[in-house]
């Protein structure tokens, strides 16, 4: 993992304005088509489904955090529920869901900012991201945008995917994007519940093909500048209708800075056994 380059706070300033003009003037002057129609109506098949929990007791974290998280979640759906993306069509998180400010009912929510947990308006979002993302990985669809967490800051508490397999957010710049290169259409359908956050896409058409996601060399390493790093490897084998195996392609790989003891004692030892490189 390279070392961080501490930058000046000018620096930092004039490169975000930098990326925000960018990413604005992507939005609205590419020739990119952008997803926007929204029905109500379900395409008729379902392609995949997944709920992640709502709610989670975290160390050093204030529930009511996670209530305003909630409220938040529901806003942002308004914006992306019902969503159809056409053939050749690219979804946008940010640019569908928009800033999310006080003004639009937007709550205090957790942010993680460089390994710190801090509150700002419209924290929680990554849940979404971090859903879209998991279940788009279950489809034909194509992540072209894509940002991992560089912080891995919370141990794995329930955890019942492999780690490294979200997208962090913050707007505008650290977005989310899914392309529709198929011949078919896909609808993106999303609730929120008492318990659960829950994401699914249906399609006009079935698929040929399931997917399995799964990591490889997975590993913590010790870092002399930052304590531990934690690494895999994220890859998807494609399975067709005959429960054959088509193909094994690389996803993604994953750095992050542990913000925690690897070595605490109420996890298993078998969890981390030969994971360590030093």
């Amino acid at each position: 993992m390279k070392k961080q380059i501490k930058r000046s706070k000018l620096r930092l300033w004039l490169g975000k304005k930098y990326y925000i003009v960018k990413k604005y003037y992507y939005w609205y002057f590419s020739r990119t088509d952008f997803a926007k129609k929204i029905k109500n109506i379900c395409s008729p098949f379902e392609i995949f489904a997944y709920k992640s929990i709502l709610l989670r007791k975290l160390k050093d974290v204030d529930m009511w955090i996670q209530y305003n998280k909630i409220t938040n979640l529901e806003i942002a759906i308004r914006k992306i529920n019902g969503l159809i993306i056409e053939p050749g069509q690219t979804f946008s998180y940010w640019r569908q869901i928009g800033r999310p400010t006080a003004k639009k009912g937007y709550l205090s929510g957790m942010i993680l900012n460089n390994g710190k947990v801090i509150n700002g308006i419209g924290g929680g979002l990554c849940q979404l991201s971090n859903l879209l993302y998991w279940i788009t990985l279950n489809t034909p669809l194509t992540v072209i945008e894509r940002w991992r967490h560089g912080y891995d800051v919370f141990p794995d508490v329930k955890r019942d995917l492999p780690f490294g397999s979200g997208a962090t957010c913050a707007y505008p710049n650290i977005d989310l994007q899914i392309k529709n290169n198929t011949d078919q259409k896909f609808q993106l359908k999303l609730k929120v519940t008492d318990t659960y956050l829950i994401g699914k896409w249906f399609s006009n058409k079935s698929v040929e093909f399931r997917y399995e996601i799964y990591e490889k060399d997975h590993k913590i390493e010790s870092d002399y500048r930052d304590g531990y790093i934690r690494n895999n490897k994220i890859f998807r084998k494609i399975i067709n209708i005959k429960n054959n195996e088509e193909r094994e392609e690389l996803v993604t790989e994953n750095h992050a800075i542990m913000m925690y003891n690897p070595l605490l004692e109420n996890m298993s030892e078998n969890k981390f056994n030969g994971m360590f490189k030093s």
